[in-house]
């Protein structure tokens, strides 16, 4: 399923444009990240991919279609959306009931969502008859995603995934994303912690002030220094790493380490820089990098 955004313009007061002509592309399956400063346009954008905003001008398009032309109903059905604060999503006073509401809201409660919610239930391991809001912060995270996937919609949008979260939370929630994408899920995400954009984002969008300042293969866009100057971007460490490599090392200039466009590519290219392929094979795979993980790749004087 395509989402499409052509010179889209948008507020929510006349008077302060939030969205500037917006435009972009994503394609069927991708996993895009959208990333900026706060007040960049990247929640607005996301609530117009979904319908809960219209744009002013221009087009917000799933699979050629205007939203403008579709009912809530039937965008709900193509898009998931996550939002920031799960307390802003959860709704009913169990979790089964949870589960169930999606399904309820479009009339398709029958044998297969009951079966459907089961399975959830099982592969999250949650208490059916708890009270969702008794849960702490984690598990209400947990249980509003499983509520947004359970209708298996073909799109997901997740705004800012993994705030709040601790670092084994955070490792669930964005393995679940991870196996949904694998599985033919697209997922488009703004996410402020540039490691897990690193680690799971395909490609990149970077927003500014209400506009797309760049987009394009996730580690070009996180090594161009004019794009994270524009965007007050930090990028990841490990890419941190690589500028530094390269600025240090000219020698390096078209190898890996200056063009490398997976995090397995980045972590081989800079072990190997300092001369420690080995050590790639040991670094995880998974954001946030855990605590050490990159001085084992830049010891002996790569910093």
């Amino acid at each position: 399923m395509t989402i499409e955004f052509r010179d889209v313009h948008a507020s929510y007061n006349a008077d302060i444009p939030i969205l500037k002509g917006v435009s972009f592309t994503v394609e069927d399956g991708e996993f895009v990240a959208f990333v900026g400063t706060n007040g960049a346009g990247k929640s607005t954008t996301m609530r117009l991919v979904n319908g809960l905003l219209k744009p002013e001008s221009g087009e917000v398009l799933v699979d050629g279609v205007p939203t403008t032309q579709l009912k809530t109903s039937e965008l709900a059905r193509r898009v998931g959306f996550l939002f920031q604060n799960p307390d802003n999503q959860i709704c009913c006073n169990t979790v089964r009931e949870e589960l169930l509401f999606s399904f309820r809201a479009l009339g398709a409660l029958d044998a297969e969502a009951e079966r459907r919610v089961d399975e959830i239930i099982a592969e999250f391991a949650f208490n059916p008859d708890d009270d969702p809001f008794l849960l702490n912060r984690g598990t209400r995270q947990l249980l509003a995603l499983a509520s947004t996937i359970v209708v298996a919609p073909p799109v997901i949008v997740l705004d800012e995934p993994t705030t709040g979260l601790d670092f084994r939370e955070c490792v669930k929630v964005m393995d679940i994303i991870r196996h949904l994408h694998e599985n033919g899920t697209t997922v488009i995400m703004v996410c402020h912690d540039m490691e897990v954009v690193a680690d799971f984002a395909e490609r990149v969008i970077v927003m500014s002030d209400g506009c797309v300042v760049d987009q394009g293969p996730t580690f070009e866009v996180l090594r161009n220094r004019h794009t994270l100057k524009a965007a007050n971007l930090v990028p990841p460490q490990i890419v941190d790493i690589s500028l530094g490599l390269n600025m240090m090392r000219p020698d390096l200039e078209g190898t890996l380490v200056a063009t490398a466009n997976t995090l397995n590519e980045m972590e081989l290219a800079i072990a190997t820089a300092v001369g420690k392929p080995e050590a790639a094979s040991s670094v995880p795979t998974y954001a946030p990098t855990a605590p050490g993980a990159e001085d084992a790749l830049v010891e002996g004087g790569a910093r």
